[in-house]
């Protein structure tokens, strides 16, 4: 295979999986963080962190098969992801969430 071989396709489609494969790594390391603490705080943002990869996850995911399916799903976790962060952070300063 000569370098004159690879198209743009190929570029993206490899590095579309590497980011893939990125992601997945990053979150195997938020779990960890969520599941190790030491403290709520660490906890929280490791569920923020894990959310978010998981978001672009699904983005990237969506770009490489091409389905606008994914875009949607993504946006719905972040709105969900967002909406704990915000509740856990709440609770860890009042201790309640709704007043």
């Amino acid at each position: 295979m000569n370098l004159s071989d690879i198209t743009a396709a190929d570029i993206l489609f490899w590095g579309l999986g590497l980011a893939q494969v990125l992601l997945a790594a990053a979150m195997v390391l938020s779990t960890w963080r969520i599941w190790r603490g030491p403290r709520a705080q660490d906890r929280v943002l490791g569920v923020d962190s894990l959310y978010m990869n998981a978001m672009l996850l699904v983005l990237v995911h969506g770009l490489r098969t091409n389905l606008m399916a994914y875009f949607e799903v993504a946006l719905v976790i972040a709105i969900i992801g967002f909406a704990s962060t915000v509740a856990l952070a709440k609770f860890l300063m009042r201790g309640e969430v709704i007043e």
